[in-house]
């Protein structure tokens, strides 16, 4: 069977995501933030039951979402995604923080 698994792409109109841009991947298990660089990639993780809480900033286009740690770790932070992306993502950590 098939892991659900949901994959948001910041754009590369934004700082910082011009070459390699961030992918926030979001699974029934965990969060995690990846940023590809030319040899490998930097990756933050956070378990689904450790997600504290999630703010959504929106600018004109684009918005940063901060999702925070309930477990004393830093927080992920991505900017660069579009409104609707940033709310889709709330609404899976919400709908999968339900589940448990």
């Amino acid at each position: 069977m098939a892991e659900e698994r949901y994959v948001f792409t910041a754009s590369r109109w934004t700082s910082g995501n011009l070459i390699f841009p961030v992918h926030i991947e979001i699974t029934p298990q965990r969060v995690s933030r990846i940023k590809t660089r030319l040899l490998g990639s930097d990756e933050e993780s956070m378990a689904m039951s450790n997600v504290a809480s999630i703010s959504i900033s929106t600018g004109l286009i684009w918005s940063q979402i901060r999702i925070e740690s309930s477990g004393g770790t830093d927080p992920i932070v991505s900017h660069g995604h579009r409104k609707a992306d940033a709310r889709r993502i709330r609404d899976l950590i919400e709908q999968f923080q339900q589940r448990k």
